[in-house]
């Protein structure tokens, strides 16, 4: 159970049943579709349609002819009448995006990470990019549910702390979420951002029937989000999916845990650049360390082997077979039918990566005899981690929780 919250909720147990029936009737749905949907009783449908129509979130939308019979009244919902913000924490980038309740997206931006070692000036810049955000698109704040946050692990998602991410120096117990809230004014909901990676491809889909997926993150870091029986899964602490410590047989540098041989750091961005100037494709002295350097000297590695430089084909189809193999692994041990890979270093990878992972995955994937994994890209880009914060907001505002049945007991 995610724990922490200080975000309010959309009305009760049915009203949230209702709303996403609606929301998932992406042609509509009469009324009387509701009571077959939900169980719930003609009265009640009623009681908390109007009570939707009148919130501005539900409208009738038009007639539609079935049979004999008076013609019904579709219900729709009304995607503009909110909005929820997502940002994710990159240690390179900042990434906003401003979702409607359908969860798509209306307005983003795309900032440098401002001096990671001082967190303080980087949640103040947050607050301004959100300021920005809104006052681009032109959104009246009182539509605004709410913020969420996608960030590095480890996190304190009680305390809505992050915890001394390897790649944020400095940035030993942050507090993000209560600072974040007092300088915007919005409620804000923090998570680790493989698993808002996740939760954003699981409201993304279409699907029938529950899903089963890995999502893993390619960044200035490596994680996996899990979804398994259509249920975002988090871990004890919130801290699910750090496979970026999986052992690996490459030569690689020493991991910041202090271990040398984790596949995480084959992907990491001193080691590709590393191996870059080995093969004379940079300078001897391009920089390793600092991000506002080594990103865009990786995106123009991954440039050269979308281009055909073998150098650097043959850097990223070696990176594939550590990450493969990693992945490989992620799969056997949750039993997942799909792959999906995105995230920042996704986006200069997926043309030329995406054959040989599959290849990998699928050929050390134990029960293929009995059933396929599917080994995707995702398709939500550069901004999924940003989007899955927004959608953190919107499935905690409104979808249907069993925790909204609980009855207290009487004092």
């Amino acid at each position: 159970m995610q724990r922490g919250t200080n975000l309010g909720r959309l009305g009760g147990y049915n009203q949230a049943v209702i709303l996403d029936a609606i929301r998932r009737a992406h042609g509509g749905i009469a009324r009387v579709e509701l009571v077959e949907l939900t169980g719930l009783s003609p009265q009640t449908i009623s009681n908390v349609v109007r009570r939707l129509v009148d919130e501005g979130l539900v409208r009738e939308d038009r007639k539609a002819v079935s049979g004999p019979g008076k013609p019904r009244t579709l219900l729709a919902l009304e995607v503009s009448s909110r909005f929820a913000i997502g940002i994710h924490l990159d240690p390179a980038l900042m990434t906003l995006v401003l979702l409607n309740l359908d969860g798509k997206v209306a307005a983003s931006a795309r900032h440098e990470m401002p001096a990671v070692a001082e967190p303080g000036h980087t949640v103040r810049a947050m607050a301004d990019r959100v300021q920005e955000l809104i006052g681009a698109a032109g959104i009246a704040r009182g539509k605004i549910l709410g913020i969420g946050v996608a960030a590095p692990g480890p996190i304190d998602v009680p305390h809505g702390i992050v915890v001394g991410p390897p790649m944020l120096q400095g940035w030993e117990r942050v507090s993000l979420r209560d600072p974040l809230q007092e300088l915007t004014g919005l409620s804000v909901l923090l998570d680790k951002d493989v698993t808002a990676a996740a939760v954003a491809e699981l409201w993304a889909s279409e699907r029938p029937g529950p899903e089963n997926f890995a999502f893993i993150y390619l960044g200035t870091g490596l994680g996996a989000g899990v979804v398994l029986q259509g249920e975002v899964l988090r871990g004890a602490s919130n801290n699910i999916g750090e496979i970026g410590h999986f052992p690996t047989a490459a030569e690689v540098p020493e991991c910041a845990c202090g271990r040398p041989n984790c596949v995480g750091m084959a992907l990491a961005f001193r080691t590709l650049i590393r191996q870059g100037i080995d093969a004379g494709l940079f300078p001897p002295d391009q920089d390793l360390t600092d991000l506002a350097l080594t990103t865009p000297a990786v995106m123009q590695l991954c440039a050269m082997a979308r281009d055909g430089q073998p150098q650097a084909v043959e850097i990223f189809d070696r990176a594939a077979r550590h990450l493969g193999t990693a992945v490989a692994h992620v799969a056997n041990l949750l039993d997942v039918d799909r792959v999906i890979f995105g995230g920042p270093l996704w986006e200069g990878l997926a043309d030329f990566a995406l054959p040989a992972l599959r290849r990998e995955v699928q050929e050390q994937f134990v029960a293929r005899a009995i059933h396929e994994v599917e080994v995707t890209g995702s398709a939500l880009g550069h901004e999924v981690g940003a989007i899955g914060g927004a959608c953190l907001v919107l499935d905690h505002v409104l979808s249907p929780k069993a925790s909204g049945l609980l009855l207290e007991r009487p004092t």
